[in-house]
């Protein structure tokens, strides 16, 4: 699944889950790919006299609205989509007795097998989440004879999942007992603690129908013997890449196993973006060819300056059409989502409509394209991520420096 998909697929059901009905007013439609798009439109038309029943006057007509949008919207395509199609539609606005009809059309990024309608308070969205569950999956486990932390590296996303903390006694002797007693007694709870350790990783990794391998760590030599007495699960201890150092157990040893793994996770999403964003960095340091801000790399890219475009998944600015309903102004702009709804008209000072509004990620993306521009999407789960963000979440490695 292209990566500029997949976040599209992303914010829109990011939207979607939002919305609540205030009955069971929202429509949802999955068409399969290669069905027959006449077949739907004649099941919609008989739902669209089944809902003239509802007793509901308000229902009855915001179902029956929506139902009739929905067909009109299908009468565009010739046929279904390659990979099928999914529509939702529905009265989204907040106030009783008003109505605001909006609705929702994409071509999932893979094939389609399933067959939905339903009205309901929410739109259905389990099976594009599905398409969202993230495929690059590993287990992660730090370790000392103190405690175990378990974990995943989900895409370039570091899960916690466990915290286990240990009975084993220290390495000093107690008062009045013999080092062999002593030594025994620490290797009883040493291994209880393992098996511990072992069967809680074995049972959640093994939930993880993509895991493609599992790494352990930690300070000092308990890692190593936890591996060699193979506590874990036979399926998740051959799955097993490697063993590191690592300074530290807890949420941040989790954090530092994957930093010290680079080479365990060549092929990892989160290893090829730290490498992106490590370079970006440094050249943006030493005053090298790269840039960043909205206006900055719109310029850039525009002047065929941009090598390749970095843009993070938390990049939430639009392109928005606006109009004045009292004096009939109009005027294009390019503005965070947060600020799209409250513009006011330069002229009357009054709160401009917005008349259309389209993603800004979509358009650099296609203007990119036409450019023979590279795209690359940052993540907002990483510090280097999530610092790119605070910078204005877009940004570029030039293809020669700008005066």
């Amino acid at each position: 699944m292209e990566e500029e998909k997949l976040l599209r697929l992303k914010k829109i059901v990011k939207e979607l889950e939002r919305i609540k009905g205030r009955h069971t007013e929202l429509v949802s439609v999955y068409v399969p790919s290669g069905s027959n798009l006449q077949e739907v439109v004649n099941m919609l038309r008989e739902e669209y006299s089944l809902a003239q029943n509802v007793k509901d006057k308000t229902v009855r007509k915001n179902v029956m609205n929506a139902l009739e949008k929905i067909i009109q919207h299908l009468r565009i395509f010739r046929k279904t989509p390659d990979n099928g199609l999914v529509v939702f539609c529905g009265n989204i606005s907040p106030d009783p007795g008003v109505s605001d009809i909006k609705i929702w059309s994409l071509e999932p990024p893979e094939k389609l097998s399933v067959k939905i309608y339903r009205c309901d308070q929410i739109f259905i969205l389990d099976p594009l989440k599905e398409m969202l569950r993230e495929r690059e999956v590993y287990g992660l486990i730090v370790l000392d004879a103190g405690e175990a932390n378990v974990g995943l590296l989900k895409g370039k996303s570091v899960q916690e999942l466990k915290k286990l903390e240990s009975t084993v006694p220290s390495k000093s002797v107690k008062g009045g007992m013999s080092q062999r007693r002593f030594d025994r007694l620490r290797e009883d709870a040493l291994n209880e603690f393992f098996t511990k350790v072992g069967e809680i990783a074995s049972d959640l990794f093994l939930q993880e129908p993509d895991l493609k391998g599992v790494i352990i760590g930690g300070p000092g030599p308990t890692k190593e013997a936890f591996v060699q007495g193979s506590y874990l699960h036979h399926e998740i201890q051959k799955k097993v890449l490697g063993i590191k150092d690592t300074s530290y157990t807890g949420e941040y040893g989790l954090r530092e196993l994957v930093n010290r793994s680079e080479d365990l996770l060549e092929k990892a999403s989160i290893v090829k973006e730290k490498e992106i964003m490590d370079r970006f960095f440094s050249e943006l340091q030493k005053g090298g060819n790269v840039t960043y801000g909205f206006k900055e790399t719109l310029k850039a890219l525009e002047i065929g300056a941009v090598d390749t475009l970095l843009i993070s998944e938390g990049f939430d600015w639009v392109h928005v059409k606006l109009k004045c309903n009292k004096c009939n102004l109009t005027e294009e702009k390019d503005l965070p989502r947060s600020k799209a709804e409250v513009q006011y008209c330069k002229k009357c000072n009054q709160v401009m409509s917005v008349e259309s509004i389209e993603e800004l990620i979509d358009l650099l993306s296609e203007k990119a394209k036409s450019l023979g521009t590279k795209i690359e999407f940052i993540s907002t789960e990483s510090s280097e991520g999530t610092q790119f963000k605070e910078l204005g979440g877009i940004g570029a490695f030039l293809r020669y420096k700008l005066t």
